[in-house]
């Protein structure tokens, strides 16, 4: 994909067995389809360059069967390894935090949760029957990409809307294009995962 222009945002389908959402950039150009495949026993999510799902950008894949520390691995169209995102083990119950590895397993990038009771009291009020209709409105929790020195690069925010379907990535400073891709297919997987978890 590459050349990004932010914020881009991820909204969910709503109304589909499966786990989609699509990419749009701030010039309303959509740059990925998110399809999540159902029912596998080994997590597949596939990207797409649309919602016509005829050309594939990248894959991602388990590494183990599904499991709470599954790595989950990034391949281009050609099958070639472009890195993995892994959730952070036993951190991730309280606080959001996943890695982000380059093709040859070094870390380059973690992404934390920014406020932890944001995202409980969401899903809290998310079990509560009529009140879970408008947590979208009131929490918003939000993720943070930092480089291995700290430096934020970009942030990935729940956006107020219904049945809290819509995150955009805002970008907070400047990434090498060659890791742009790698961190926004960690952001996809990431939020799959935490939608998931509620």
């Amino acid at each position: 994909m590459s050349n990004y222009y932010y914020p881009v945002n991820f909204v969910f389908k709503i109304g589909t067995l499966a786990n989609d959402f699509v990419a749009i950039d701030a010039n309303g150009k959509m740059v990925a389809y998110v399809r999540q495949k159902m029912m596998k026993f080994i997590e597949e999510v596939v990207v797409y360059a649309n919602d016509s799902k005829k050309e594939v950008k990248f894959k991602i894949k388990a590494n183990k069967w599904i499991d709470f520390s599954a790595s989950y691995l990034f391949f281009n169209s050609f099958g070639e390894e472009l890195g993995r995102v892994s959730r952070k083990g036993w951190v991730s119950l309280w606080k959001a935090r996943y890695e982000i590895f380059d093709k040859n397993k070094n870390q380059q990038f973690v992404i934390e949760e920014d406020n932890a009771l944001t995202k409980f009291f969401d899903a809290l009020i998310g079990e509560i029957p009529i009140l879970n209709f408008f947590t979208g409105y009131l929490f918003n929790p939000s993720y943070t990409v930092k480089k291995m020195d700290g430096t934020a690069i970009v942030q990935l925010k729940k956006n107020h809307s219904l049945l809290g379907r819509r995150f955009s990535v805002s970008k907070l400073s400047n990434i090498d294009e060659d890791k742009e891709d790698v961190v926004i297919l960690g952001l996809m997987m990431m939020i799959l995962l935490e939608r998931r978890r509620g």
